[in-house]
């Protein structure tokens, strides 16, 4: 069936939910955009490893395939056009002959209609099959392509997803493995009925022998392959029941590979906030079970999201200077949130990395502080031919990224540990190239590489912080169908123009730089959840308790993050929370 060799550092990345979908097909589409832009001079240390994400094999026809080491757990209705096996063996009939002799009526429903992305992309990549299906016999699945993206972003001028998408699969632009796709079958993906909606009802979900026998076999199928597996990264929906999922999956995943990093990214969409319902406690009950669960059994957590506060009535979405999203397409949030994730995540993904997972999170998990935040500048704001020193000092004080774990703005620069990566900058923009004897304009301009001027930089702006800096070249490639809602005033390569151009070119890669940190923010954003639901009645949501938790575990799991928070307070918040509790 397939041969595939082990790969050093393997990672494998689990999908859990619908948004989690929508994340993962922006993050699978950027890992194929640089897969195949590999060829550009990058210097071999710093360069993203895809082997530590892919996996290599070889269908039944012997063609050499190289596909995400990914299972996908999603609802029914999810996969439009996507068959659930994929199209790497080609059509996978069933016999449908009967031994009835009688009349015969058949019922043949037509396939779902594909958007012109996803028709330019069967073209491109070898044609259809006379009944309408995939034809995988051209395709280029091995890690030797090169045409793919340029033929594709040429054929992609004209065309607007925007108002074509319905479901992640509308924009996968990445061929996936027959084992990747786990689909639900007892609940629907979109509808009133059949709804995935309670934290106990996902929970429920592994309890059944036949998916939880399932999980393993693939689990099993990926891991034993990997000569060295470094642990698992998760994107979770945090918002609805799939949190339960997530919940037994990393409980799953610590009982049985002890010793492997687990990062958990838990997602939540954009909310829309018109008046408090049932369904706003539900996300909420959802949310506070979900961060207690998967913290508790993962390396690391991070919630993910342009919300600006989770609670019972979200804050607006955060604003992007040079990026003009529509908050309500999960087609656009999503490609946000992927962006980051993707350069959050290179760290344990160099061709030679300082820091494994289970050491990135080692990094940050002292004192019981396994919950962090996330800040990106999507893109970095950089004026084409710029310095990295006039770059960061053009901040002062400021801080340059913007929150995306729904957080809220940091009162001050302080924060426990961080890792922070800066990608996309040539090494002639580094350093500042002072004539000789010239005066420096500041400590940053007199660094003589690009990782003195970060590390400087940080260690200015957050003296006495345990921090890791990671200044990478090669700058995140955003080709189709990566949304182009980016400002007029970015050139093709994602930098900053002096005036607008006399027409508008399509950007093609960014700079990007993101924040890890673990810091007193996640105090206030957790306290403020515990808080919300401490003064509330929850045993008005009944049928949120009989889909399968009890209320005495959802009022211990309250404490307990209460007790999360308190890891983050600091001295300067601890008389505010002392007021409070003896309020409550």
């Amino acid at each position: 069936m397939f041969e595939a060799g082990g790969t050093p550092r393997a990672a494998l990345t689990l999908q859990l939910g619908s948004y989690a979908g929508f994340v993962g097909a922006h993050w699978w589409n950027l890992q194929d955009a640089a897969l195949h832009c590999e060829s550009e001079a990058q210097e071999q240390e710093r360069k993203v490893c895809p082997d530590v994400l892919y996996r290599a094999g070889r269908t039944r026809g012997r063609q050499e395939t190289y596909t995400p080491r990914l299972i996908l757990m999603d609802l029914k209705g999810s996969l439009n056009s996507l068959k659930q096996e994929g199209c790497l063996y080609g059509d996978m009939k069933i016999d449908s002959s009967v031994a009835w002799q009688g009349n015969l009526m058949t019922h043949q429903e037509d396939p779902p209609a594909k958007n012109l992305f996803l028709q330019d992309l069967s073209k491109l990549e070898g044609g259809m099959s006379s009944d309408g299906d995939f034809s995988p016999r051209a395709l280029p699945l091995s890690k030797d392509v090169s045409q793919l993206p340029t033929q594709l972003h040429v054929s992609q001028k004209g065309h607007q997803l925007e108002g074509s998408v319905r479901v992640w699969s509308d924009y996968l632009r990445v061929r996936l493995h027959p084992r990747s796709i786990f689909t639900i079958h007892q609940y629907n993906d979109d509808g009133e009925s059949s709804q995935l909606e309670a934290f106990g009802q996902g929970e429920s979900l592994l309890h059944d022998p036949t998916y939880l026998e399932e999980l393993e076999d693939r689990l099993h199928f990926y891991v034993e392959e990997c000569d060295y597996l470094q642990g698992f990264q998760i994107l979770c929906d945090l918002n609805n029941g799939f949190s339960g999922v997530g919940a037994k999956v990393t409980e799953l995943l610590h009982d049985e590979y002890s010793g492997r990093g687990i990062l958990t990214w838990g997602l939540t969409p954009v909310i829309h906030n018109v008046g408090v319902s049932w369904k706003d406690f539900y996300r909420l009950m959802n949310t506070v079970l979900g961060i207690v669960h998967l913290s508790s059994h993962s390396s690391l957590f991070c919630p993910l999201s342009l919300n600006g506060s989770l609670g019972l009535k979200p804050e607006a979405p955060v604003t992007l200077p040079y990026v003009h999203y529509d908050a309500s397409l999960n087609y656009h949030s999503s490609a946000i949130l992927a962006t980051a994730l993707d350069t959050l995540s290179a760290p344990y993904r160099l061709h030679s990395s300082q820091f494994s997972m289970v050491q990135l999170a080692d990094a940050f998990n002292s004192s019981g502080r396994k919950v962090v935040a996330t800040g990106a500048a999507v893109p970095f704001p950089m004026a084409y031919g710029q310095s990295l020193p006039d770059a960061l000092c053009s901040y002062q004080l400021a801080v340059p990224w913007t929150p995306l774990s729904s957080c809220g703005e940091q009162k001050d620069s302080y924060c426990f540990a961080q890792s922070v990566v800066l990608r996309g900058i040539g090494k002639e923009n580094h350093i500042s190239n002072l004539p000789p004897g010239s005066q420096p304009k500041s400590a940053l301009h007199a660094c003589e590489t690009g990782e003195e001027v970060l590390g400087s930089y940080l260690h200015a702006r957050c003296p006495g912080t345990f921090s890791t800096s990671y200044l990478l070249q090669g700058p995140c490639k955003v080709l189709p169908p990566y949304p182009q809602f980016f400002s007029a005033h970015l050139n093709k390569q994602g930098f900053l123009l002096d005036k607008l151009p006399s027409c508008s070119t399509a950007v093609e890669s960014i700079p990007v730089l993101t924040a890890l940190q673990s810091s007193p923010a996640v105090y206030s954003a957790l306290y403020s959840l515990y808080k919300e639901l401490h003064r509330v009645d929850v045993r008005r949501w009944a049928s949120f308790f009989s889909a399968g938790i009890e209320l005495y575990d959802f009022q211990e799991a309250l404490h307990e993050l209460r007790t999360l928070s308190q890891c983050y307070k600091t001295s300067s918040e601890l008389d505010e929370s002392e007021d409070e509790a003896d309020s409550d």
